[in-house]
C-alpha cells in the first residue's frame, strides 16, 4: 500500500499529449476531427478516467496528502472536457462501502434500464449511452448536496475549455468531450464496465481480466484484488496476485473485454440486471 510516484509524471504526459492533439487537429476537416476522437484521443481519456479513479484512492501523493490528490485529479480531468473527478471521487467511495447496495451504490443500473435494454440491439443503445447513465443516474438514485470541490472542478474545467476554444476554436472542444463520450460508450476499452461486476458465472460478483489492455488503464482490470486492497495503487496490484495466486487462480476471470461485450450483447441471460443488488442502509449514527 502507498502512493505511486510515477502516476504524477504518467498523468503529466499524457494531458500534455492531448494538449499536443488539441494544437495539431485544429485545421483537421470535422471527419477527422470525430476519427482522432474515437481512435486516439478518446483512449486516452478513457485511461485518464482510470487514472483519476487511482488517484480518488489517494494513490498519487499518499493519504496524508489527501487535498493534493483531489487538486490533481482536477488537473488529469482537464482533457476529458467536462467535470468528472471531484463527483466520481464522492460516489466512488460508496461503490466500495456499499457494494451493489440499493439506492447507494449507483453504478447499479436501474430497475428501467434492465427491464428496457433487454434486446441485443436495445444493448448496443445502453452501451452506446453509458456515460450519460452514469452521468444522471446518481442525480436520479442517490442525490447529494453538490460539494466545494465540485465547484472547483467545474470552475478550472470551463475555463480551461474557454481558453481552448478561445486559442484554437470548436475542434479541440469537440475532439476532447467527443472522445471522452465515444470511448466511455461502446468501445473495446470499456468492456472493463461490463466485466468488473456483472455475474457471468453464479455467485461471483467481481472478476478481474488480466490482458494487455491492463497496460493502458492502469492495470483496472485486476478488479478483485483492487476491492481486495483499495488502498494499493494500480500499478502494484499484479503484485498481490502473483503473492497470493491461492486466493486468485481459481476464481472466474476474463480473458477480453471485446468478448465480454459481445457476450453482453448476444446472452439472453447477460444484461443490465445481470448485477448482484442488496438492501443496505446507512449506519446509523450516535
Amino acid at each position: 500500500m502507498g502512493p505511486d510516484h510515477h502516476l504524477k509524471w504518467i498523468v503529466l504526459g499524457m494531458v500534455l499529449i492531448q494538449l499536443a492533439a488539441c494544437r495539431l487537429l485544429r485545421d483537421l476537416t470535422w471527419k477527422w476531427v470525430l476519427f482522432c476522437a474515437y481512435a486516439f484521443g478518446g483512449c486516452v481519456n478513457h485511461s485518464l478516467t482510470l487514472a483519476i479513479h487511482d488517484i480518488s484512492h489517494n494513490a498519487a501523493f499518499g493519504n496524508q496528502k489527501a487535498k493534493w490528490n483531489r487538486w490533481f485529479a482536477v488537473f488529469a480531468n482537464l482533457p476529458i472536457g467536462v467535470p468528472y473527478s471531484a463527483s466520481f471521487k464522492k460516489y466512488h467511495i460508496d461503490h466500495h462501502r456499499y457494494l451493489g447496495g440499493d439506492r447507494l451504490d449507483v453504478d447499479i443500473p436501474t430497475d428501467f434500464e434492465g427491464w428496457f435494454f433487454c434486446t441485443p440491439l436495445r444493448k448496443v443503445v445502453w452501451l452506446i449511452l453509458q456515460p450519460f447513465f452514469y452521468v444522471l443516474r446518481p442525480l436520479y438514485v442517490n442525490p447529494k448536496p453538490i460539494s466545494q470541490m465540485e465547484v472547483c472542478n467545474a470552475l478550472v474545467q470551463f475555463s480551461v475549455d474557454v481558453v481552448l476554444y478561445y486559442i484554437w476554436g470548436l475542434k479541440p472542444i469537440v475532439y476532447l468531450v467527443a472522445g471522452s463520450a465515444f470511448c466511455l460508450g461502446f468501445h473495446p476499452i470499456s468492456g472493463h464496465f461490463i466485466a468488473e461486476h456483472y455475474m457471468f458465472t453464479k455467485g461471483y460478483e467481481t472478476y478481474s481480466y488480466y490482458g494487455s489492455l491492463n497496460l493502458i488503464t492502469f492495470n483496472v482490470g485486476y478488479h478483485t484484488e483492487h476491492h481486495d486492497f483499495p488502498s494499493i495503487p494500480g500499478s502494484k496490484l499484479p503484485v498481490v496476485k502473483r503473492i497470493a495466486p491461492e486466493y486468485y487462480e481459481t476464481l472466474p476471470h476474463h480473458h477480453s473485454w471485446a468478448q465480454v461485450l459481445w457476450d453482453f450483447i448476444f446472452e439472453d441471460k447477460i444484461g443490465p440486471y445481470s448485477r448482484i443488488k442488496r438492501k443496505c442502509k446507512l449506519a446509523k449514527r450516535s
